[in-house]
């Protein structure tokens, strides 16, 4: 994501202290208007977040050319562009639904290493009856921190599908995964988005 720590972060203004933003070290900008156009110039430099960031921005605003955006970033190689044209191709919005091409990019935002994406797949593979493949699915999307695929592996560890130390070892990852994306800069943006 483009950094927006700028926006989140305040104390530079409110204490008169250079106006540089905590996360990317840079000069934080002073408008909505000034964040949009640096990620315009990113986006022009074929930055795919940028490009991606722009694609969501249309999306939510109703526009289906967002479609395009998401398409450049994902030629890029943007595992959340592949994921959101994943979605696009399952919902029908700005393209036609194409099951063959949601699966595609659902598995590539997976490859990519998007918790959700690999999480998505385990469900497909476990509406398939591919319950194997749906429990690896939902391993790696543990391994990544990814809460709902926990639950799942919990479920089915008291199914007995999964091994005692298979849905162990998967807690223990998805705990280590947690810790270490812990910080009290998160906290503070998590409670002033209400997440």
């Amino acid at each position: 994501m483009v950094c927006s720590g700028c926006s989140h972060f305040k104390r530079e203004y409110e204490e008169n202290l250079e106006n540089i933003c905590p996360f990317c070290r840079t000069h934080s900008p002073n408008s909505h208007e000034e964040c949009h156009e640096n990620t315009l110039k990113r986006a022009e430099a074929d930055d795919p977040i940028a490009v991606c960031e722009i694609g969501e921005m249309y999306y939510r605003a109703g526009d289906e050319s967002a479609y395009k955006y998401f398409a450049k970033a994902a030629e890029m190689g943007d595992a959340v562009a592949h994921y959101n044209l994943s979605d696009s191709y399952r919902r029908g919005e700005g393209v036609e639904k194409d099951e063959r091409k949601e699966i595609y990019h659902l598995e590539e935002a997976a490859i990519r290493g998007h918790p959700d994406a690999r999480h998505d797949l385990a469900m497909e593979e476990g509406r398939n009856g591919r319950f194997d493949r749906a429990v690896k699915h939902w391993v790696i999307a543990a391994n990544l921190g990814h809460d709902d695929s926990i639950q799942r592996l919990k479920k089915c560890y008291t199914h007995g599908v999964v091994s005692k130390e298979g849905f162990a070892a998967a807690l223990r990852a998805h705990h280590a995964a947690a810790v270490a994306t812990k910080s009290l800069q998160r906290e503070i943006v998590a409670k002033s988005n209400n997440i």
